[in-house]
This record gives C-alpha cells, sequence and structure tokens, in this order.
C-alpha cells in the first residue's frame, strides 16, 4: 500500500516491511520503523481508537507475541469492540492469548462468528448514531429516566456515584455493553441489569476503564521536574521526602513512571532524597495489578530499552517492575469525589480525570487538590482539562503541560462530598414543592417551636433571605426601588454590622452565635436588639441560617429636652451609661467599615484573577489562531501537491 491511500470498504491493505500505519483523518499513514520492539497493530489500534473512539472495532487474529494487547486496551477504553480468535481455531495462539488476558476482549470466537458477529454489530442503532455529525443526546434518546435507574441500580451494588460523570461518558459506556449484549433500548438493558445482577459488575467494570501507559508525554515530566527543583532543594534542607499523589491512576503505569522520572531527577541532581508516591482509583482489579508491577511485553514499545534493564525484571510473557521503584510506591482505593485527600504533597498528577466527570464534581475536586498540596505544592492536568472553575485557588505557570501553582488562599474544602441529597440553591427555588424544600421548612419549624417563639428570617449562605418567621417589621426596613430580598440590604441601619458579625462567625462553625446587637428605634422607643443566629446543613455543601431577633425595651426619649433628669449619682450613672454606648456604637462604626475595606480588597483580588484570567484566554486566543495560520498553510500546500498529482495523472491517461 502506499503512503495517505483513503481506507475504502471490500478492500486488504498490506503495509511495507519496517513500516508502521496510523489512522489519520480516513486515510491510511505509513510510519516508519523504530528502534526496538516491533508492534505495529498496537500503533494501528491506538490510532484507530483515538480516531473513531466507540465506533471502533478491533479484531485480533492468529499471531505469535503480544502485539495488539495494548491496542485492544485503548478500543475498549474508548467505548469500542474487540475480539479475539478462539485459541482452538488459531495457529499461533500468542497473540489471542495475550489480547484475552488484558481483560479487554469483548468476544472470544472462531473467525467465521467474528464475521457475523461483526455484520450485526454494524446494523446496531447505537453505533449508526455514533456517527460524526450526530449529537450525543441523539446517540441513546431516554425519555423516560432509564439511565437514571440503570446508575441507581450501579451505586446500591457498588456504592460509587457515577451521576457525577458527564453524561456523554456514561452514554458510551452503556451504549458498548448494550452492542455487546444484542440489546436496541435503555429500557431493555434497564430490565436486563435487574434480572442479570453479574452485568451490574461488568457495566460497573466498562464505567472504570481508562487508557494508560508509561511515560505518556515525556516532555511534561521534564517540565514537571524543572518545576519541582525549588521543592526538592527545601525537603533536602528538611530531610523530608518528596510527596506525590497520582488520582485515577489505574494500573500504575502513571505512578511507576513519575517513580523512574523522579529517581532519575534525583541522580542527575546528586542528590538523595527519599519519594512517596501515592497512587489511587476506585477498582479494586486495578489496583491488584498495579500492586504486583506486572505488565506484558508489549510495553516495551513506551519504555526505552536503558529503562527496561535498569528499572524492570524480565519474567515471564513480560516484564516486573524493580523492587526499588516498587517499594516507593503505595496503592490505596479511593473515591476522589468522596473520601478525604492526602497531605502534604509535593505533586498531584491528575491527568485525563477531570474530562469524565461533570462541572459540579469537578468544583469538589479541585478545592481537594488544594488542600492536600503544600503552600509550593504544583498541579499537573490532561491537555484537555483547566482549572477554570478554580482560578482563585491555582495559578498556571507551563500552559504547554498545563501544570498549575497552588494558590495561598485559603482552601474552599468540603468533606462531605456527596452530591446525592438535593438541596436548595436560590431563594427562588423555595417556592417549588420539592422534597428539598419541604424537609427544610419542617425541620425549621420543628426548631422554632421547640426553641423559640421569635421573630425570625432564614438565609442562605448568600444572605438571601427565603423564609420570614413570626414579625420582622421592626427590625426589616426595606429600600426604595428594585425588590432586593439581600438581609443586609433590608434590616435596619444600625443591625447591619452585628448581623454581618453574627454569621460570619456562625459559617466558621456548627456553634449556635449569640451578638449584643444594638439600639433600634421601635415604635418611638429605643430598644435593644440581640442577634442568634443558628447554622442549619441540610446536605450538600450550602449552607443555612436562622437569623432571631430579641429586644428590651428602654425608656422612650426623642430629643435632649426629653432625657431623663439627672439627679446625684443617678445622673452620673446615667452619664456613663450613654458614654458607654457612644463608645460600642463607635466600636460597631470602625468594624463595619474593616470590613467593608477587607471586602473590597478581596473584590480587587478576585478582580485581578479574573484580568488574569482574561488575559490568558486571550494569548490561548492567539495561539490558537497561529495554529489556524500554520494549518491553512498545510491546507494549500497539499492542495499544490494534489493538484500537481492530477496533473501527472491527466498526462499518464493522455499517453495511455
Amino acid at each position: 500500500m502506499d503512503d495517505g491511500v483513503k481506507v475504502e470498504p471490500d478492500h486488504v491493505y498490506v503495509i511495507p516491511p519496517n513500516t508502521s500505519i496510523e489512522l489519520q483523518d480516513g486515510s491510511l499513514r505509513l510510519v516508519q520503523r523504530e528502534p526496538g520492539l516491533h508492534l505495529p497493530i498496537d500503533i494501528f489500534f491506538r490510532s484507530l481508537a483515538q480516531v473513531q473512539g466507540s465506533r471502533a472495532i478491533g479484531v485480533v487474529l492468529s499471531g505469535n507475541a503480544s502485539d495488539g494487547s495494548l491496542g485492544v486496551r485503548a478500543i475498549k477504553a474508548e467505548c469500542g469492540i474487540t475480539f479475539a480468535q478462539d485459541e482452538a481455531t488459531a495457529r499461533f495462539g500468542g497473540m489471542p492469548r495475550s489480547a484475552i488476558a488484558t481483560g479487554a476482549i469483548d468476544y472470544v470466537l472462531t473467525p467465521a462468528e467474528i464475521g457475523k458477529e461483526l455484520g450485526r454489530l454494524a446494523r446496531h442503532r447505537f453505533l449508526v448514531a455514533a456517527t460524526p455529525g450526530v449529537a450525543e443526546s441523539e446517540t441513546l434518546p431516554d425519555d423516560d429516566g432509564h439511565l437514571k435507574r440503570i446508575l441507581t441500580m450501579v451505586q446500591l451494588a457498588t456504592k460509587v456515584d457515577f451521576s457525577q460523570y458527564k453524561r456523554t461518558t456514561i452514554q458510551r459506556r452503556v451504549g458498548r455493553r448494550m452492542m455487546v449484549l444484542r440489546l436496541e433500548t435503555l429500557a431493555d438493558y434497564a430490565n436486563y441489569l435487574q434480572r442479570t445482577p453479574a452485568e451490574l459488575g461488568e457495566l460497573y467494570k466498562d464505567m472504570l476503564i481508562s487508557v494508560t501507559s508509561f511515560f505518556r508525554d515525556p516532555e511534561t515530566f521534564d517540565a514537571l521536574l524543572q518545576q519541582l527543583k525549588p521543592a526538592v532543594e527545601e525537603r533536602l534542607l528538611r530531610h523530608e521526602p518528596i510527596r506525590l499523589w497520582v488520582p485515577g491512576c489505574a494500573t500504575g503505569e502513571e505512578v511507576y513512571s513519575l517513580a523512574i522520572r523522579v529517581h532519575e531527577f534525583m541522580l542527575d541532581q546528586q542528590c538523595s532524597l527519599r519519594i512517596q508516591i501515592f497512587g489511587t482509583d476506585i477498582s479494586e482489579p486495578a489496583l491488584d495489578r498495579a500492586r504486583q508491577g506486572l505488565y506484558g511485553a508489549s510495553i516495551a514499545d513506551d519504555v526505552s530499552e536503558q529503562r527496561l534493564r535498569r528499572f524492570f525484571n524480565k519474567v515471564d510473557g513480560g516484564y516486573q517492575i524493580s523492587k526499588m521503584i516498587r517499594e516507593c510506591c503505595v496503592f490505596a482505593r479511593h473515591d476522589l469525589t468522596r473520601d478525604p485527600p492526602f497531605s502534604r504533597l509535593d505533586v498531584v498528577s491528575c491527568r485525563n480525570v477531570l474530562i469524565y466527570l461533570d462541572a459540579k464534581a469537578q468544583r469538589k475536586v479541585l478545592p481537594t487538590f488544594h488542600y492536600a498540596l503544600n503552600p509550593t505544592g504544583l498541579l499537573m492536568l490532561g491537555g484537555a482539562e483547566s482549572t477554570a472553575s478554580a482560578s482563585d485557588l491555582f495559578a498556571l505557570v507551563d500552559r504547554v503541560h498545563h501544570i498549575y501553582a497552588r494558590k495561598a488562599v485559603p482552601t474552599r474544602l468540603v468533606l462531605d462530598l456527596s452530591t446525592g441529597t438535593q438541596q436548595i440553591d436560590s431563594p427562588a427555588a423555595t417556592r417549588g414543592e420539592g422534597p428539598a424544600v419541604t424537609d427544610l421548612h419542617k425541620r425549621l419549624d420543628r426548631v422554632i417551636q421547640a426553641r423559640y417563639s421569635p421573630d425570625a428570617v432564614v438565609v442562605n449562605s448568600e444572605l438571601q433571605i427565603i423564609q420570614f418567621k413570626g414579625h420582622t417589621a421592626p427590625y426589616l426596613d426595606p429600600t426604595p426601588g428594585e425588590a432586593n430580598l439581600n438581609l443586609l440590604r433590608m434590616v435596619k441601619e444600625s443591625l447591619v454590622v452585628p448581623v454581618r458579625r453574627a454569621v460570619q462567625k456562625a459559617s466558621e462553625g456548627e456553634a449556635v452565635i449569640r451578638d449584643s446587637g444594638a439600639l433600634v428605634e421601635i415604635d418611638g422607643k429605643q430598644e435593644e436588639v440581640g442577634i442568634e443566629v443558628s447554622p442549619i446543613v441540610l446536605g450538600g455543601a450550602q449552607r443555612y441560617y436562622l437569623i432571631v431577633f430579641t429586644r428590651t425595651t428602654r425608656e422612650p426619649y426623642h430629643h435632649a429636652t426629653d432625657l431623663p433628669k439627672a439627679k446625684g449619682s443617678g445622673g452620673e450613672e446615667s452619664g456613663a451609661t450613654d458614654v458607654l454606648l457612644s463608645q460600642r456604637q463607635l466600636s460597631e462604626a470602625r468594624e463595619y467599615l474593616r470590613t467593608v475595606r477587607e471586602e473590597y480588597e478581596a473584590n480587587a483580588e478576585e478582580l485581578r484573577a479574573a484580568n488574569e484570567e482574561a488575559r490568558s484566554a486571550n494569548e490561548e486566543l492567539q495561539s490558537t489562531n497561529e495554529e489556524l495560520g500554520t494549518t491553512k498553510e498545510e491546507l494549500q500546500s497539499a492542495n499544490e501537491e494534489l493538484t500537481t498529482v492530477n496533473e501527472e495523472l491527466h498526462n499518464r491517461n493522455r499517453e495511455l
């Protein structure tokens, strides 16, 4: 075959010696053979998975060695379908056997049976709908909530909440299982799950499959280590280990790659420093394999011969990580969206994990990383990931390799990261009749009836009033103009500072906060109004506050002539009381000004961060424009080449 030939049906393509092929934009491109172990099927299968995604199908037939075993894992990770020839019918069973051993093979059949199954799959609605240009929502239409029902069954069986995954990811995983089982609709699959509990385990395994390999993007490791130099020097001075965490580590290739590269870095720097690397995942089978450190011979395609000799031991059928490297790596089960994180880390390497999570889960996970890192810690993400939802927590230090530095700001960590409880998000939501609203009202009524007969309001974490209790008119003074339910805009001016102060203290814990409040004029009387704030947590991260107003009546006076006449010691006592009152009011005014200044500074900092993000986005846009310009030039060059080829063909036709 020639380089760049278009793929057509009913054709068999044979590659020239000492070459491999990759699929690129519907064409087969020849790739010169690299030194070392030659694995052309792995190379082609990986490109097929990358280009075709869930439409990729890989078939491993008779052959020696283990070529294809890495490729079928890549295809399955992209929700494609994989076949292996039954060893009983294979002249050489090495390749089918190695592929089956990966656990990534869907069908083990004879060649004739494989042909029939391929014909059936080609007509399956999921594969047909997964063609380019078809919206993801049309791939598996779900008007009756069957997908939610499926996820609920999986969660009950595995204790893992996959509703936090992106819907498109879930659809591809479920659709893949439907193709394997010859089921056409989500309703059919949901019913099958109820009848066949073992399928819950198969779907669970499919949901956890991720493609990984040794030394992905090796230049990224080099960039990370350059950024890590100051931390290494600091650890050397303190005689402390360097600590790294790889969440979503799957079968451990990323963990061991980091361990090897950090070890090499230490040797280059001529320093001795203990290394601790934590690899976590929610898949126990993947973690078991990672702990063993056993990998097939096909890893030679990703690991250099020098590293294989230095950091691996040759075993039957493949390689095992050396004891020296295994001893600095710890593997443990950890649910990134629920479990507490590690701490005092220098690096978190979370590449290509966030892409599977929805925006809500990402907003919870990124503060977890911020909490886990040292003040000078680094976060490394995948090429399609960013910290956009947590720009206040991380600063970009290497745009090319997606490396971020931890900012020295407080962490918004919420240890209870469950997302199963419905919650109120805005005052408007309270007008509905959802279960969370009803639950909130009932709970508030119980608290009030048990402890108070008060005048009170309920506010959310943004201090928006969502419910009134009792007679609150004496304490609230709505401003003219557009309606605004913000408590600080509605409460009387003298109560602004004590209310703000009490809510701030209540937000720091679960205790009830009491504040002496201030003097408020109510119906012509100066009354001492106290504030009591009770935090209410109704599941999830949202908090509510019950704010109760209490008052004590003082003697009325409106003008200086109405002040009580002092006689003897009584007058002195009255004067002292007025002085104390003035001092307290002055102190409250100063505290209010300090609070306003702090808020102004915080807003200014947020504005600076937003400007940095905008500047960063502008630079990325300029970079994209440059890439588009380069692509345009390449297309023009390709058009010129095609024109030349057409002219040559035309000349040959005339000669013939």
